[in-house]
């Protein structure tokens, strides 16, 4: 398959052995970062072993965030990293799952595509894995496809195979197969050992796959004579044998891979153009996450706090604040479990924070926070927590940001304690509750099924003119944010909660639907029914998170007692020339203004 230009697109294959959680994905979006550095066109997809059809319906203690695509794709969260580095959009497409490969193969066989033939994994299974991963290729110069598992995983052997089939496909020059494996040190020996990838190399070549590159992940470097040794054991050129040592910040490991070579082995083996890449604005990047010495302490109020990566995506938008706002952003993970009030769900006037005693845990456990964030999840467990939280924030001045579940819960949070709905609740989670602020969206009430039905995927929402949300996003009159979720706020409750002082502003173009949500008397009080954490990116941080960081660092500060005048700190030009966005002036005297909209380029029409 070949490009617009007429060259044939080349395919790199990233693989893991010896353990999980080594970084592939951290290392097929690196490798992409700076490949698009050198002028490429690059997209990144994702294979993953599990029958599942998408994560969409897994628990995040299972697998983590689920990161949603613009054209409503549930995706494994390793796309957030691809798109956050290569700085582009993906689709659907770009995860692709074994239950989704069989449920293809099967609906083709029930249809009779298959003219009666014997079904088999080769070559129906393989023959669909390929297709897949060729589909994304269109008008690309290189495909970068990590295959999710180690090698030696039962489940993943259709998709070994198939890649290895590809070889043959596309032409042995087009294809390039980078093989990660951990080098673990051993403290009672004082040595790093190399024999487990050894042993994962010999597992991958008995399948027909020889690596063309070792990426070896280790606490330390890995020594000339350790180098050579793998090289020789391996049958790898040493230049290929890469390092990948623990980095401080994620965003310092394509700088880490550049200096190692990474990018340069690719380049020479897939006969790509010799261009050096241009990693200016990556590097200035680097260089302001690691000037950052002002902390900032944002409390992440969630169900899910044991497991961060159920919040990958939020934790990253909110170190993107920081790189925008020039702090370093420190999360204290809040167990929404731990501040919940122990009365009924639908008690009267007990649902008043603070009315049964509880109060005290909520100050203890948000005392000193400058921010609180509260993110989307699904199920009862925790709500209360949540809304809670919520009430802290709102009467204690500290700024607030919502996420999903987080502008429910502050609908809730607000109806009761400030419009006199002391009963009000979600039907999600109170099905007979007298005054249901939040409601199942209308057409949400026939589904049945629990994958893939939800309101998904990118949608407008038009901004009230003069609120804070509309100035945060640079003055737009429209906005297209990503969404996942079935519940709305119920509108025959939008002119009592207006009246009693919350301001809706942002709606769907046909005003149904709320999407954002403030309040005038507080320094920063904004939620939406969004997801705007999938398209936070570190060279663009997304605004809604860039002022939510600005206005905790005007409380820390204010809670110090110091003006922000007092530091010495970059200008906003020399900011915005590090991270292409619009940042406040360090007086940060006021928030609106805070940012630009780093995604005017991508406004749809």
């Amino acid at each position: 398959m070949s490009d617009r230009g007429g060259r044939d697109v080349k395919h790199i294959f990233v693989t893991g052995g010896v353990a999980s959680a080594l970084g592939k994905g951290i290392t097929a979006a690196s490798l992409g970062r700076l490949l698009k550095a050198r002028g490429l066109r690059v997209t990144l997809q994702k294979l993953d072993p599990y029958i599942n059809v998408d994560p969409g319906t897994m628990n995040p203690f299972e697998h983590g965030e689920v990161f949603v695509t613009d054209d409503g794709g549930e995706t494994d969260l390793d796309l957030g990293h691809y798109e956050r580095f290569i700085d582009e959009n993906l689709h659907r497409g770009s995860s692709v799952s074994s239950g989704q490969i069989w449920q293809s193969v099967i609906t083709k066989e029930r249809r009779g595509d298959y003219l009666g033939k014997t079904v088999q994994v080769i070559p129906h299974i393989t023959d669909e894995i390929k297709s897949r991963i060729l589909g994304v290729s269109e008008g690309m110069d290189v495909v970068i496809t990590e295959v999710g598992g180690t090698v030696g995983d039962i489940e993943g052997l259709p998709f070994l195979e198939a890649i290895r089939q590809l070889r043959h496909d596309v032409g042995r020059d087009n294809i390039l197969y980078v093989h990660c494996a951990l080098v673990p040190y051993i403290a009672a020996a004082g040595e790093l050992k190399t024999k487990p990838a050894q042993h994962s190399v010999r597992e991958l070549r008995s399948i027909g796959i020889q690596p063309d590159v070792l990426v070896l992940r280790s606490d330390r470097d890995l020594e000339g004579d350790l180098r050579r040794k793998v090289a020789m054991q391996c049958d790898v050129d040493v230049d290929a044998v890469i390092a990948a040592v623990d980095a401080a910040s994620l965003y310092q490991v394509p700088l880490a891979m550049r200096e190692e070579g990474l990018d340069r082995v690719v380049v020479d083996r897939l006969d790509l153009p010799e261009v050096e890449p241009d990693l200016t604005v990556w590097t200035r990047l680097v260089e302001r996450v690691q000037a950052a010495r002002e902390p900032v302490t944002i409390g992440l109020v969630g169900k899910y706090v044991e497991l961060p990566d159920a919040y990958l995506s939020v934790v990253e938008a909110l170190r993107h604040g920081g790189i925008a706002v020039g702090v370093d952003v420190e999360i204290r993970w809040i167990a929404s479990d731990d501040l919940h009030l122990d009365v009924p769900a639908s008690g009267p006037s007990d649902h008043a924070v603070g009315s049964d005693g509880s109060d005290e845990r909520v100050e203890r456990l948000l005392a000193g926070v400058d921010g609180v964030l509260v993110p989307g999840g699904f199920g009862f467990r925790g709500v209360d927590g949540k809304i809670a939280a919520i009430g802290w924030a709102r009467r204690h001045q500290v700024p607030f940001l919502g996420l999903c579940l987080g502008l429910q819960s502050a609908v809730v949070e607000f109806a009761r304690n400030v419009a006199g709905l002391p009963e009000a609740h979600s039907s999600e989670f109170e099905p007979t509750t007298p005054d249901p602020v939040i409601d199942l969206m209308p057409d949400q009430r026939d589904v049945t099924d629990k994958g893939g039905t939800m309101r998904l995927g990118s949608y407008p929402a038009k901004l009230l003119e003069s609120s804070l949300t509309r100035r945060l996003y640079g003055d737009e009159p429209v906005v297209y944010e990503r969404h996942r979720h079935r519940y709305e706020v119920n509108n025959r409750y939008r002119e009592r909660l207006s009246d009693a002082g919350l301001v809706f502003s942002g709606l769907s173009p046909n005003d149904r639907l709320v999407e954002f949500i403030e309040l005038r008397d507080h320094p920063f009080f904004v939620a939406t029914q969004a997801h705007p954490e999938f398209m936070s990116r570190p060279t663009r941080p997304h605004p809604l998170f860039a002022g939510f960081v600005a206005a905790a660092r005007q409380h820390h500060r204010e809670a110090l007692g110091r003006l922000p005048v007092e530091l010495d700190e970059p200008t906003a030009g020399e900011v915005a020339a590090a991270t292409h966005v619009t940042v406040p002036e360090p007086s940060l005297s006021a928030i609106a203004g805070v940012v630009g909209d780093p995604r005017a380029d991508e406004r749809r029409p």
